[in-house]
């Protein structure tokens, strides 16, 4: 049972933290462009969605992200281990909520999963009064996920979704797995090269676009899997190696490589949607830093006005 003693997180930080989860998915769907997503360009490979479903999606989800914070400061006092169980029910309201919004549409339930951990864990480091560090958050997450994996893809597997069938088929644990290991591929590549184009003073969209053809270069993504199969996952991984190979995304003119990479996803109808959720978290937990020392408010303006994140 939830602790009805404990303190709940002080709320300017909740709502700090809130805005920035919610901030975070408007500025990678507003990315553009972006081989076989959704973005300001068009659809990408998707013929179900389109970039408003995502606008209205990520404000259905907003309003739900403080009490991920919340839960995550009431459950401070019992072990991590126990709290997945307890976020599941506002998660599951979270899902249906985006549902609602998209007519049906899922946009951003991987979204809705991993900064539905990551808003907990915020609480429970805030609760205990620890500090709310990238380093932090993916060991809190992966503590809240031990043995995911093992229980929902290889225990409890008949197939009933695609990610079960894709660990059978393929081995592949997708975000459940990458939750469990608190976020390798964020924390030690994503994060780090996203950092190093900026203080090499990038464009922070060009740099961020670049990080995308890192994660897709590295990502056993089962959204492509589930399109492509193991094909299809092995020519987007070398597609992205190749562009980082020849130099990346590092100014205005590369991005025809970009536009190119997505006529050829569109036309073998491939969407890297696991990828951009980790470029989500990693542009979170990057402007982690951005909020001052009363998680009053985000410091950058130019994230204000959330809807036209990198519109020029």
């Amino acid at each position: 049972m939830t602790p009805k003693t404990q303190p709940a997180a002080k709320p300017a930080a909740a709502a700090g933290y809130a805005d920035l989860a919610w901030r975070a998915m408007l500025a990678e769907v507003n990315l553009s462009p972006k081989p076989g997503l959704v973005d300001r360009f068009d659809c990408g490979a998707h013929k179900d969605m389109a970039l408003e479903d995502f606008h209205r999606s990520a404000q259905a989800i907003r309003s739900w992200l403080p009490q991920f914070i919340a839960t995550g400061a009431e459950s401070a006092g019992i072990p991590e281990s126990q709290v997945l169980a307890m976020l599941r029910p506002t998660g599951l309201a979270c899902e249906a909520a985006m549902f609602r919004a998209t007519a049906g549409v899922n946009t951003h339930k991987g979204s809705i999963f991993s900064l539905g951990l990551l808003c907990a864990a915020i609480g429970r480091l805030s609760q205990k009064q620890l500090a709310v560090t990238p380093e932090a958050l993916c060991k809190t997450v992966a503590a809240f996920c031990a043995g995911l994996s093992e229980r929902e893809l290889r225990h409890n597997n008949r197939q009933q979704t695609a990610g079960q069938r894709l660990y059978r088929q393929m081995g592949l644990t997708g975000a459940r797995g990458e939750a469990e290991a608190g976020y390798p591929l964020v924390a030690e590549l994503a994060l780090p090269h996203y950092r190093a184009r900026l203080a090499e003073a990038v464009d922070p969209e060009l740099a961020l676009l670049d990080t995308l053809l890192v994660l897709m270069a590295h990502n056993d993504d089962t959204n492509v899997a589930s399109r492509g199969g193991a094909v299809g996952l092995s020519w987007l991984k070398q597609y992205a190696q190749t562009l980082l190979r020849q130099g990346g995304i590092r100014q205005s003119a590369d991005l025809r490589h970009l536009h190119e990479f997505n006529r050829q996803c569109i036309a073998r109808n491939l969407s890297p949607g696991g990828s951009a959720d980790l470029l989500i978290i990693t542009w979170f937990l990057d402007q982690i830093s951005t909020l001052n020392t009363q998680h009053k408010s985000i410091i950058n303006p130019c994230w204000r006005n959330s809807y036209v994140c990198f519109k020029r």
